[in-house]
């Protein structure tokens, strides 16, 4: 496809696209029409070369491709798997002049799976223009009973696209002569959700992609649930400097809300460009400060008491038998053997942990705590820890206010913390996990950091750009409550923005039948960004928010007044002073129980 093709724009849905003229439109109806095939026997193009030899790949069409040194380095190994958004991926066998991938035509795709709860494609896009729309295709699930669902891909240009929508960004690509570099380039990961009652037959690929071409490298689908289920997790706030640490052991406190008897532990390593090493892990019910009650419980992986983390892909832990109580404290030990400077970390704790000395070794399997004499006041690479057999879970996503700020450290009385203990206290409910996805400084519209390189800010990337990764992708999660948006207001953005974020990621989760909950904004008066603007934007947010309970069309399923559960009667612009951390936006512990005990139970578990 020339770079230098005409388009003809329309608008869809307030969105701007661009359809190639029909003679540049790919032969692809035989594709089509040929009988599904496994995605391997597909591929037909060559996008990844090594540093410095002469061109084997274009991914482009201008001779630029993927370069195999940046993929190895990021362990993204030929043939390898790497698991993004929950997902295992085959990856494939790249070398010099070997197919890695295809150009979506309308190829029929045969999983291997038929009962799925979703497909995962690893791709990418190249623009036939200069513009930073993504590519747009309509593509296929087709089931054994002969019924069809369409889905719609969107996906970035690869050297333009969005890091912080993307699931790896490697620092540099190669171009046509095998010497020149080009700046980064993105690989994305798009999850199409199917009916997981029925058996898919196929998938059929975007047949003609809308503003350029989409580069698919593979397809893969998630059978349906194996029980796992999340009773902790946080999100990757963003890639920071850390330590530097070397063999040493990271002793990570954590607190389930769900329990359960057999367990296991995700590590992420999202933003980074290079894979990391975990030497080896443990998982211990906690004692006295770092030490544990009872025996520290080593983890494998694969069988092996290491793992490597690829750069933006996650790991998780064989399942180990130990039996976790509701709302109790954990320890998870990570040894990290090599030297460590950078990592994805979750910034605003509100938690301490723990690490030993420098050179000190693998202390994963200690169980007196003496070791680990210093402090960590951040959760490194790890996630998630999840149980078997736990009801299902709730994911709380926001910012600061459902992250904790203004709560007291180490007393988990986050209004998430408070609710799980409530569903627990409660005869006749489900015990269900209460998943914290909030990341302080977050914004639902823009992004804080732009989701590559090391952080000036640990904010994130937007709302709508780690959905995705940290509510969709989450084992379990069959409810979601959405408290975010007035850090997009402190900061200039539009009511009118946030509002319609709000509306689109509450979309994305009733598409993958998921129930939504959304809560109004409390007020900050008295806060240095909290202007009248603000509150005027603020007053705009909540009046949508309430106008879309009652609407017959509504993507929420409630909506909860944390307005005014917060608000001061005498001055409904700021926070209830008995309510007020001191800041005048952050609730204390008496605010973030307010929270939770408004919340209606029997309407939160569906009853």
């Amino acid at each position: 496809m020339s770079a230098g093709a005409a388009v003809v724009a329309i608008a869809v849905a307030g969105v701007a696209l661009h359809v190639l003229p029909r003679e540049f439109e790919p032969p692809s109806r035989a594709a089509e029409s040929l009988a599904p095939a496994p995605f391997a026997d597909l591929v037909d193009r060559v996008g990844v070369s090594r540093d410095g030899a002469a061109v084997t790949g274009d991914l482009d069409g201008a001779g630029n491709s993927l370069s195999a040194q940046t993929l190895s380095a990021a362990g993204w190994l030929p043939g390898g798997r790497v698991t993004v958004l929950g997902a295992p991926v085959d990856l494939p066998s790249y070398g010099p002049g070997r197919p890695d991938h295809l150009v979506s035509q309308g190829q029929r795709v045969r999983l291997e799976e038929s009962r799925l709860r979703s497909v995962t494609l690893l791709t990418t896009a190249v623009r036939a223009d200069d513009l930073d729309a993504p590519v747009l295709g309509d593509g296929r699930v087709v089931y054994a009973d002969g019924a069809e669902e369409e889905f719609t891909l969107s996906v970035p240009d690869w050297a333009r696209g969005p890091a912080a929508d993307a699931v790896l960004t490697l620092p540099y690509a190669n171009t046509v002569t095998g010497f020149g570099r080009v700046g980064s380039v993105r690989l994305y990961a798009r999850t199409v959700p199917v009916d997981p009652l029925r058996e898919v037959s196929h998938v059929v690929l975007p047949r003609a992609p809308v503003g350029g071409d989409i580069h698919v490298f593979a397809v893969e689908g998630t059978p349906v649930g194996d029980g796992w289920v999340g009773t902790w997790s946080r999100s990757a706030s963003a890639l920071l400097e850390v330590g530097p640490w070397e063999d040493q052991t990271l002793r990570l406190v954590v607190r389930t809300s769900t329990g359960g008897a057999t367990a296991r532990i995700r590590l992420d390593n999202t933003f980074a460009t290079r894979a990391v090493t975990v030497g080896a892990a443990s998982l211990a019910l906690r004692g006295d400060r770092a030490g544990t009650a009872g025996a520290a419980v080593p983890l494998t992986f694969g069988g092996g008491s290491g793992t490597v983390v690829p750069a933006g892909a996650q790991v998780f832990s064989d399942p180990v038998a130990l039996r976790l109580p509701a709302n109790t404290e954990v320890l998870v030990s990570l040894h990290l053997p090599e030297r460590v400077t950078s990592a994805p970390v979750h910034h605003a704790a509100v938690d301490t942990s723990f690490t030993s000395p420098a050179g000190s070794g693998d202390q994963t399997l200690d169980t007196t705590g003496e070791p680990f004499t210093g402090h960590v006041a951040q959760w490194p690479f790890l996630t998630g820890l999840e149980v078997l057999g736990a009801p299902g879970a709730v994911a709380a996503v926001g910012d600061s206010l459902t992250d904790g700020v203004g709560a007291t450290r180490d007393a988990h009385t986050r209004w998430p913390d408070v609710l799980s203990e409530r569903l627990a206290a409660q005869p006749g409910l489900p015990d269900l996990g209460v998943l914290n996805a909030g990341v302080a400084g977050n914004h639902v519209a823009s992004d804080a950091y732009p989701g590559e390189g090391l952080a000036t800010t640990a904010a994130g990337v937007s709302l709508r750009h780690r959905f995705q990764r940290d509510v969709l992708a989450q084992n379990g999660v069959d409810t979601v409550v959405v408290f975010a948006g007035i850090n997009d207001l402190r900061w200039g953005t539009p009511a009118r923005e946030v509002t319609a974020g709000l509306d689109e990621v509450a979309a994305l989760a009733r598409e993958r039948g998921l129930r939504v909950f959304v809560a109004t904004l409390a007020p900050c008066g008295g806060e240095r960004l909290c202007t009248e603007r603000v509150e005027r934007e603020r007053q705009e947010v909540n009046a949508h928010l309430r106008e879309r309970a009652t609407a017959p069309d509504s993507v929420y399923d409630g909506v909860w007044d944390f307005d005014r559960v917060l608000r001061d009667p005498a001055d409904p612009t700021r926070l209830l002073p008995a309510y007020d951390s001191g800041d005048h936006l952050h609730p204390g512990d008496a605010g973030f129980r307010a929270i939770a005990e408004s919340v209606d139970l029997y309407a939160l578990v569906g009853g």
